[in-house]
C-alpha cells in the first residue's frame, strides 16, 4: 500500500468521526478536555487500524465517550474482529471496549 493511499484512508476515516464525536460536546456529555481525550484515543485507534494488516479501517467505526470505545462494522472474519478488540484496548487512555462488530 502506498504513502498516499495510506494518507487518503486515514483522512476519510478522520472526517466521519469528527461531526459525530463533537455532538457530545454540544449535548453536554463531555467537557472539551473529555472530548479531546476522546478524540485521542479514537484517533490512535484509527491509526493502528491502518497499520494492522489484519484490521481494514474501512470496515470498523469508532467512537469514544468518556474512554469507552465502541466498535461497530461488519468485517470478513472472526480473527479481524477480535484483533480490532486487541487494537482498542491497548491504546492508553481506554477503559472498556464495547465490541459490536458483527461478521459478513
Amino acid at each position: 500500500m502506498s504513502l498516499a493511499s495510506l494518507t487518503n484512508r486515514l483522512l476519510t476515516a478522520l472526517v466521519l468521526v469528527i461531526p459525530v464525536a463533537a455532538c457530545d460536546v454540544f449535548q453536554g456529555k463531555q467537557n472539551v478536555t473529555e472530548y479531546a481525550d476522546d478524540s485521542t484515543i479514537t484517533n490512535t485507534i484509527r491509526a493502528r487500524f491502518v497499520e494492522d494488516s489484519v484490521v481494514h479501517i474501512l470496515d470498523i467505526g469508532v467512537t469514544t465517550l468518556n474512554g469507552n470505545v465502541r466498535l461497530t462494522g461488519q468485517v470478513n472474519s472472526d480473527r479481524e474482529r477480535q484483533r480490532a478488540v486487541q487494537i482498542a484496548q491497548r491504546v492508553k487512555g481506554v477503559r472498556s471496549v464495547n465490541n459490536e462488530i458483527a461478521i459478513r
